[in-house]
């Protein structure tokens, strides 16, 4: 028997060592076999035949358009696409802020700088918060896990900041542990109880958003699991639904009347709206200051969502920065800016788009996806690479249940930090020492479609005293 094994243990040895010997030194010539081989069926199959069909098909059709005509067509339904449009929209990489170096000269490194602002200043309680940055509406259970909320509504409390409920339900935990609480009145049953909403230190009704504009969503039972469906009040095989209105047969005054009674309830706290940028923005606009609004919510056609049309997503609303643009000239037009704060989302992914548009006009913007992705971190690695990083932080992901609480808030308030520090070191290069110093005389671009639009200079122009007053 030991004989047996001998041989059959030296004759794997055998194998083994002829393997590595032909590996070695024989690759080369495999190799060359398979290329030739492979090379010769693509370089002689017909067009029809050919795998290299896919290159010119996937460029005429796009692979994401190839990927999702096959999901309609495996499914029949309608598409629900995360993480809002994919699009190339214009943008603000074009916009290039001026630096100070001869006159003015920059601010010290070490100097203080203001970025305190304040949401709603007519409103009798005012909003104010630390930083410009505050923390979009990703809803409890209709998008985020309870830990991921808890983790935001925690870091936005340590950087002096707001996060904003979205549509789904609030955990009483989650207004223990936030500082400012901007409670989305939207359009469902849940998140209506007058207790709640006297919490609330800002009220924002969702008239609609980027990715969705104005449509609802009905939420079966089993895409919505586990605690939020009792914070939310729903029955066990109820179907959480958000309406397109708020109320039957809805009108401007109906929305009116709303803000009022939202008004007197919190008892003055700013009660402002929430839309999608379209097409029609000024006149949303003159509706929205006869229904006398603290604030504007406006959410750019980049915007994302945890799942929407991809029709709604590409093919509806304008770019954020052609909203915030016309928004803000027509809120001076009205002789309303500095009255009716302006909040802007949609595309925001980096200290230096947050702090153009600030530039532009807005008064603070939300960040959505980039912080979704920075209060993950390092904890994404319990998906990837087998899964989306998405499943650690949806409500329904596969590996929510492993997202650390603790590891959450560490990360989510370094990236608010490390933003709020790039800004300061902006204004410190332009020779700022307040957010409030900022106007559309700071910066430029070098794309003159962009620089006529926006009404700053060209950058390809000489600098002059009439560029100067531009």
């Amino acid at each position: 028997m030991n004989t047996f094994l001998l041989f059959v243990l030296l004759g794997l040895v055998t194998i083994m060592f002829l393997f590595f010997l032909f590996m070695l030194f024989g690759w080369r010539w495999m190799m060359k076999k398979m290329v030739k081989k492979i090379g010769k069926i693509i370089l002689s199959d017909s067009y029809q035949e050919n795998l290299i069909e896919m290159i010119p098909g996937f460029r005429h059709i796009g692979i994401q358009n190839v990927l999702e005509n096959n999901l309609r067509a495996a499914s029949g339904d309608l598409l629900h696409r995360p993480l809002g449009s994919s699009k190339t929209w214009p943008n603000f990489d074009s916009i290039t802020f001026l630096p100070a170096q001869t006159s003015p000269f920059a601010v010290d490194g070490e100097d203080e700088v203001d970025l305190k602002v304040t949401i709603g200043p007519n409103a009798k309680k005012p909003m104010d918060i630390e930083i410009p940055l505050m923390i979009s509406g990703m809803g409890y259970g209709v998008a985020l896990s309870e830990e991921v909320r808890l983790s935001l509504a925690e870091a936005a409390s340590n950087v002096g900041t707001a996060i904003n409920s979205g549509e789904g339900g609030v955990m009483p935990e989650e207004l223990e542990k936030a500082g400012k609480y901007i409670l989305q009145f939207g359009k469902t049953e849940w998140a209506k109880e007058e207790d709640l909403i006297k919490q609330a230190d800002m009220v924002e009704i969702k008239l609609g958003q980027g990715a969705m504009m104005a449509m609802g969503l009905k939420i079966s039972p089993k895409n919505l699991t586990g605690n939020a469906r009792k914070v939310m009040g729903l029955k066990e095989n109820e179907t959480a639904v958000i309406h397109e209105h708020f109320f039957e047969n809805q009108t401007l005054k109906d929305i009116k009347e709303l803000v009022d009674e939202l008004r007197s309830v919190t008892g003055g706290v700013p009660i402002g709206v929430k839309m999608g940028a379209g097409g029609k923005i000024e006149e949303d606009i003159d509706h929205l200051i006869e229904i006398g609004v603290d604030f504007i919510a406006i959410d750019g056609a980049q915007a994302a969502t945890l799942g929407a049309a991809p029709i709604l997503s590409d093919d509806f609303g304008i770019p954020t920065l052609y909203a915030v643009v016309r928004a803000i000239n027509h809120l001076e037009k009205r002789k309303m800016k500095g009255k009716i704060s302006l909040i802007v989302s949609g595309g925001l992914f980096v200290p230096g788009h947050f702090l153009k548009v600030l530039t532009l006009g807005a008064d603070a913007v939300y960040i959505g996806s980039a912080i979704l992705f920075a209060v993950a971190h390092a904890q994404i690695f319990h998906s990837v690479p087998f899964e989306p990083p998405t499943q650690v932080v949806w409500n329904e992901g596969k590996f929510k249940d492993e997202f650390k609480v603790e590891d959450g808030v560490k990360a989510a308030e370094k990236y608010l930090t490390a933003c709020t520090e790039e800004i300061k070191t902006a204004l410190r290069a332009m020779g700022k020492r307040s957010l409030k110093d900022l106007s559309k005389k700071d910066i430029v671009s070098y794309d003159e479609t962009i620089a006529k639009y926006v009404g700053i200079p060209f950058s390809f122009e000489p600098w002059t005293d009439k560029t100067k007053s531009k």
